[in-house]
């Protein structure tokens, strides 16, 4: 038989345990629900924090940037420079 101290309530992870009987065993649990209440701030501090939004995003597009492939790029770039040279000389001509 459960006394009213040894009620179980839901963890963080949905699980079913009992709560703890003695004093000390409250105060142990008042301290990890602190104690992982305030590493979920923390968390969400930094994820809505507008400086790294923008820290992060930069370092994705530089992960990006670095994984593109150098003759890859060089292509492409030859590629627009002839097409602008190509445009550039058929303006002239219909001048």
């Amino acid at each position: 038989m459960m006394t009213a101290m040894e009620t179980k309530h839901p963890t963080p992870a949905g699980e079913i345990e009992p709560k703890p009987a003695s004093q000390d065993e409250l105060v142990a649990d008042i301290e990890r629900t602190r104690e992982n209440l305030a590493r979920t701030i923390d968390a969400i501090s930094d994820r809505v924090s507008p400086a790294n939004a923008a820290r992060r995003t930069v370092d994705r597009l530089r992960e990006r940037a670095a994984q593109v492939d150098p003759v890859l790029a060089g292509g492409a770039a030859l590629a627009v420079a002839g097409l602008a040279i190509t445009y550039l000389l058929l303006r002239r001509r219909k001048h």
